[in-house]
């Protein structure tokens, strides 16, 4: 069966609602936890990163077991749930919820979430059968992606008179842009052809993941891409704040990021079908790494300057999300006669995902405490130390993606459908 364009729509409404959820744990409950409810901020902090870990080591075992039992809008559909009802707990505490709530309606919500999102994922991995068809898909899907992020920033100063009243909102707006982009997906996406349950034993699945050295290259890949993508999102505040003195700004300048990273998307794709997927995502990184370079030139005042690079390396952004996970699925059409491992690799997939926003903020926000910088200085020297973080150390994380992609491109350009190395 052909993907075309209306089913890898259809496919990708559902992106909006999971990456909608996303971005509000980390976001917004810290803020409506502790000024809300009056809760220690260092404690509020300790409880999101614990939860995190689980997350993380979680991933892996739901993808596991998905492909244990592959029955992915089932899973899906099951995983819609506990999303729902830990995010409607988390951002509809009553007065005197302590810890205990926000941990447990944390763990219902970031349970939830890996379950689908993974799920998600494979089902696109084995819905489409020609390289073209799968950038298609997950372009559609990172799409969405960003229309939930976008809205789900944007929203809190929408719904109430200060963040953290328009915060308490989000859970019922959640539920109907859940229930809408879960049906239609559930509903109008093609169903991928059917597959036996896989019989391996856990130890054997991640095992047998790690052994494909095609994968462990573009896990290693996507890993260090990853952290230079994350670092500027740690520190894009203070940036903005203290070396261009612009926080008003700050939200036009992340809505400009996140529109211009959807926008792209239809270049990806194209240029993923002229080039190959591994020469588009290297432009792409390329990209990145010329515009950062400049924004570690800016100062005080520069704003149309940092406006324009928000939106070149919000166009970068979209083949850092369009295009590795189209790779990987292309390298899961090569194990098919292998059974079911999708569930496995992209529980992989996501614990590096999340391992790289931890290992991101752990690098560079003690590494700005340790070059002098502290937020609201004025101090030339901090400020350079804090423009170097923001700009260059990204930079350089970026040229080491580039640099080890090129080197690995005879193992994970698979267009040619060449057995996979190692496997």
């Amino acid at each position: 069966m052909k993907v075309e364009r209306e089913p890898a729509l259809a496919y990708g409404v559902l992106g909006l609602p999971l990456a909608f959820a996303a971005l509000p744990i980390y976001v917004h409950a810290p803020k409506l936890y502790a000024d809300g409810l009056g809760l220690p901020l260092a404690a509020v902090g300790a409880v999101l990163l614990a939860v995190r870990v689980v997350d993380a080591i979680t991933d892996p075992l739901i993808g596991w077991a998905s492909d244990r039992f592959v029955a992915r809008r089932a899973w899906i559909f099951a995983a819609l749930p506990p999303l729902a009802a830990g995010f409607l707990a988390l951002f509809g505490p009553p007065q005197d919820a302590g810890l205990a709530w926000l941990a447990v309606s944390l763990l219902l919500v970031t349970f939830g979430y890996s379950l689908a999102t993974i799920n998600y994922a494979a089902w696109g991995a084995e819905l489409a059968h020609t390289p073209d068809a799968r950038t298609r898909l997950v372009a559609s899907r990172e799409g969405f992606a960003l229309a939930g992020v976008v809205l789900a920033a944007a929203l809190p100063s929408l719904l109430g008179k200060d963040s953290v009243g328009g915060a308490a909102q989000l859970g019922w707006v959640f539920l109907v842009v859940l229930a809408l982009g879960a049906g239609l997906t559930l509903y109008f996406a093609p169903a991928a052809a059917k597959t036996a349950g896989s019989a391996v034993t856990l130890r054997s699945a991640l095992r047998d993941a790690l052994a494909c050295r095609s994968f462990v290259r573009l896990l290693v890949v996507f890993a260090a891409n990853g952290i230079a993508a994350a670092i500027p999102a740690a520190t894009v505040l203070f940036f903005v704040s203290d070396v261009l003195q612009a926080e008003s700004a700050a939200g036009l300048f992340l809505a400009l990021y996140f529109l211009a990273g959807a926008a792209s998307m239809p270049l990806w794709v194209r240029c993923a079908t002229a080039l190959g997927k591994l020469r588009a995502w290297l432009i792409g990184m390329l990209l990145a790494m010329a515009v950062f370079a400049w924004a570690g030139t800016l100062g005080a005042g520069d704003v149309g300057r940092f406006a324009l690079i928000c939106v070149l390396s919000g166009v970068a952004l979209g083949a850092d999300l369009a295009l590795p996970a189209a790779m990987l699925a292309d390298l899961l059409a090569r194990e098919r006669s292998a059974g079911p491992r999708a569930g496995a690799w992209f529980g992989w997939w996501n614990l590096v995902a999340k391992a790289n926003l931890a290992l991101a903020a752990g690098l560079a926000l003690p590494l700005l405490d340790r070059l002098g910088y502290a937020p609201g200085t004025r101090d030339a020297d901090a400020l350079a130390a804090l423009a170097g973080v923001y700009a260059l150390l990204p930079v350089a994380l970026k040229a080491l993606a580039a640099t080890l992609l090129w080197c690995c491109r005879r193992d994970l350009v698979v267009e040619e459908e060449r057995p996979c190395a190692g496997c």
